[in-house]
């Protein structure tokens, strides 16, 4: 008989529950800690090795990979266990970061990169994954708010731990301080995961032609970044784009499928509309690999700093994601119809304000950007939390591990997507000709506007799911 009881903070962290949280809340800490430890040293990897033009493709490459990651998680949480899968993921991942650290140049650096993400693509979707095998379904909601929270831990370590390497001009063990973390959560993991999974195993097939046109409608928009014609970068979307088009008309007809039925179709504010919204807030979200960058160029802030401004992105994220989890279904309603328009007003804001000269660092400008920084990433965790649970509750019967790791798919492709337009925004408005500081400041203003532009649309397939009946609406938010 299904436990009623209602969930609470209190039964997710004590005892046995307390220890597994930590241990698939670990993975999720460890991936975003990495991310925030690269944004925040790329500008003097850039610096020592050179490869600006490539800039974006440290984010681009490490995120496609882990697409391939994410996708592979069934696969091998299927053929491993979950134990053994979270320690060749944490084993992957590893390797990764050594070839990082030791990265003679920009093309060995990018190839680490994309090793790391392999494995960090494979954490997280195992992290999540595992959410619906480890917790009863009334913990789902507030175990996904507990992971989505890491990114908060990410905003304290990951700066402090980049900055202060990249100021002392030892980027390099920036990388290799993540090691010890690894060999942490491999531990923390063989004592709390349990070796096998407690219901029967079915056979489980992975859509490699899915996932390999996914990436590739990528690096089709990533090669093209790379020249300044705006005709070319046209080109290079519109291929892109329309490959990964092509997924969806490869997926309704295969056998093994990437996402569960209903994700193609926009109709009547369900699956589709859902998984829209997720694409679009994740791509908004994306700047965040080019600010520190901005601060650095335009208004001279240090490494560290710029790095701590730059995650209050994800602090604002992990804020509003706490805060929102446990509200009623009429208040979910209003935070998913709020959390995009908040997201969009914070991007215009840093539009208007990054590219202007009075916010120099000497100025106190600082002071200026939080409030903008932060409320790109509340927006989104206002949200999140609700989003994902109607996810959950919206996917088909029989298809709901589908539909979480799909989850994880999309945002996955939206962040590499994101990534690479926005490298080739940057590169287009001026970032490497004229380049300087005047040429940056182009770049972050063209980039800002056109992003804030992301979540304008999420608030309209938002505006769909919202029209539903409220019944069916209400019967997924009231879990979260």
């Amino acid at each position: 008989m299904q436990n009623t009881k209602a969930a609470s903070w209190g039964e997710l962290l004590s005892g046995r529950n307390a220890l597994r949280s930590i241990a698939l809340a670990g993975g999720v800490a460890l991936h975003a800690v990495n991310v925030y430890i690269a944004t925040t040293i790329l500008p003097s990897v850039v610096e020592d090795i050179g490869g600006l033009e490539y800039y974006a493709w440290n984010t681009t490459l490490f995120v496609a990979a882990s697409i391939f990651g994410s996708a592979l998680s069934p696969k091998t949480l299927h053929i491993f266990g979950p134990r053994r899968a979270f320690l060749v993921a944490i084993a992957l991942f590893a390797l990764g970061t050594a070839a990082c650290a030791a990265a003679p140049t920009m093309g060995w650096m990018l190839a680490g990169r994309t090793w790391q993400g392999l494995g960090g693509g494979l954490l997280l979707g195992l992290c999540y994954s595992s959410i619906r095998i480890v917790f009863e379904e009334r913990l789902w909601p507030l175990a996904t708010g507990l992971t989505s929270s890491m990114w908060g831990i990410a905003t304290l370590l990951g700066p402090a731990i980049g900055g202060i390497f990249a100021e002392t001009g030892h980027w390099r063990w920036a990388f290799w301080v993540v090691l010890p973390m690894c060999a942490g959560l491999a531990w923390l993991v063989t004592q709390q995961i349990s070796a096998k999974v407690s219901s029967p195993r079915t056979d489980v097939k992975v859509p490699m032609l899915q996932i390999a046109l996914l990436v590739a409608s990528v690096l089709v928009i990533s090669v093209s970044s790379l020249t300044y014609q705006v005709s070319w970068n046209a080109l290079g979307i519109i291929a892109g784009l329309l490959i990964g088009l092509g997924v969806a008309r490869v997926d309704k007809t295969a056998s093994v499928r990437l996402m569960p039925t209903g994700a193609y179709s926009l109709k009547k504010g369900g699956l589709g509309s859902l998984y829209a919204c997720v694409c679009l807030l994740s791509i908004g979200i994306t700047v965040e690999v080019f600010v520190p960058y901005f601060l650095q160029m335009i208004h001279g802030y240090t490494p560290l700093i710029a790095g701590y401004m730059t995650a209050l992105m994800s602090a604002g994220w992990t804020v509003g994601s706490i805060t929102s989890s446990s509200r009623s279904s009429a208040t979910a309603r209003k935070l998913l119809r709020a959390g995009p328009l908040v997201s969009a007003a914070s991007l215009a804001g840093l539009a208007a304000l990054v590219p202007w000269s009075g916010l120099n660092a000497n100025a106190n400008g600082v002071w200026w950007l939080l409030l903008p920084l932060m409320g790109v990433g509340l927006g989104i965790g206002l949200c999140w939390p609700h989003l994902l649970t109607q996810v959950f509750k919206t996917s088909p019967p029989g298809e709901e591990n589908m539909a979480s790791s799909a989850i994880i798919t999309i945002q996955l492709y939206a962040m590499a997507l994101g990534a690479t337009l926005g490298g080739m925004i940057a590169n287009a408005a001026g970032l490497i000709e004229p380049g300087g500081v005047e040429g940056t400041r182009h770049a972050a203003l063209a980039m800002f506007a056109i992003f804030a532009l992301s979540p304008v649309a999420a608030a309209i397939f938002m505006g769909r799911v919202l029209r539903r009946p409220a019944a069916a609406v209400a019967a997924a938010t009231d879990a979260a």
